[in-house]
């Protein structure tokens, strides 16, 4: 009597389970690949209507911020999400998983509407480190290029331009940089022939000496007038009048509203209005805060123990980063 054998199945081969996950790692990387360039949209429109400008000085702050990103990697997304609003063949490329975002990251730094679709071809073909190698190469060529167009406009014209737009106060900056610059060569011509330098008890005040008293009055004419004769607002003065960034202070260990490491001493309590300039009263704030606190509607009061708090420009007190939605499980695999 023949007795039937039960069927054996083949045992796997250990190279088809290595190609299998190969083939399981590409298809997920191709999807994050899609994922990003969906991120990347999503920042370009937050950036685009500014989304940020909620106290926080660009795009890449408030990401550092909201998504804990590092600083120099949250630049890099919003100047790619940017680039990719010009250039539509290589936001494609990233959205179906086509082009990684290394290789989209890479070629956005050279690509332009005349090029994208030659650098796309690129991108197809080459490695990530094929295309940054070519992207150097193609800056290189590039900075020579305006090398050569800036030699020719100094030799035609013998002048250097600078174009720029300051807001007031910084404008004002500048303004003196450049006159303290100007006096230091005068004073030193003088010196040089012998010229006596006259007595500073002599000197009339400053404009922001005789403005000092009526800065503690909103409503008083003339203290929206910088040295220079340009205008802000009566709360930009308070601010410059404010800045105490000679008294040796250090960060609050919070740092929920500022991050930076080098700022302006913030007056909890304006001196104008009476507020001493001693580290009880003091709160160290970056350019950007200084400017949202004054000029923006934010406010920080220091409560009883120490404690600094921050509220928006509605009364809602600043909250520290937002927690983010847990990420669901996989759901296992179905037979």
């Amino acid at each position: 009597m023949p007795i039937a054998s039960q069927p054996v199945p083949a045992p796997s081969h250990p190279l088809a389970d290595v190609d299998r996950l190969g083939d399981e790692i590409a298809e997920l990387s191709a999807h994050l690949d899609a994922a990003t360039a969906r991120l990347l949209t999503l920042i370009r429109e937050f950036d685009a209507r500014g989304g940020w400008n909620g106290g926080f000085p660009s795009s890449a702050a408030w990401l550092g911020w909201r998504v804990g990103l590092d600083l120099g990697a949250a630049r890099e997304r919003v100047r790619v999400a940017r680039a990719l609003g010009t250039l539509p063949r290589l936001a494609e490329a990233l959205a179906r998983g086509e082009l990684s975002y290394a290789k989209v990251r890479a070629l956005t730094r050279v690509a332009t509407p005349a090029t994208e679709a030659r650098l796309l071809a690129v991108g197809r073909a080459g490695t990530a480190a094929q295309i940054e190698r070519i992207v150097r190469g193609w800056r290189r060529v590039d900075r020579q290029a305006e090398v050569r167009q800036a030699t020719r406009q100094h030799a035609e014209r013998g002048t250097v331009l600078v174009r720029g737009r300051l807001t007031p106060e910084v404008g004002a900056l500048l303004i003196r940089a450049l006159d303290a610059a100007r006096e230091t060569l005068y004073q030193r011509t003088r010196a040089t022939a012998g010229v006596t330098a006259p007595d500073p008890a002599m000197a009339p005040p400053t404009r922001a000496q005789q403005q000092a008293a009526v800065l503690a009055d909103p409503e008083q004419p003339g203290q929206s007038v910088l040295e220079e004769g340009g205008h802000v607002s009566a709360e930009t003065s308070r601010r410059l009048a404010c800045d105490a960034s000679r008294v040796v202070m250090r960060h609050d260990d919070e740092r929920r509203f500022c991050h930076a490491r080098v700022g302006e001493g913030h007056h909890v309590r304006h001196w104008a209005q009476g507020g001493p300039t001693t580290l009880g009263n003091l709160v160290l704030l970056c350019r950007r805060h200084h400017h949202a606190v004054h000029e923006e509607g934010y406010r920080v009061f220091r409560g009883p123990d120490g404690t600094l708090d921050f509220r928006r420009p509605d009364g809602r007190p600043l909250p520290e980063v937002p927690p983010t939605d847990p990420v669901p499980a996989d759901p296992p695999p179905t037979c």
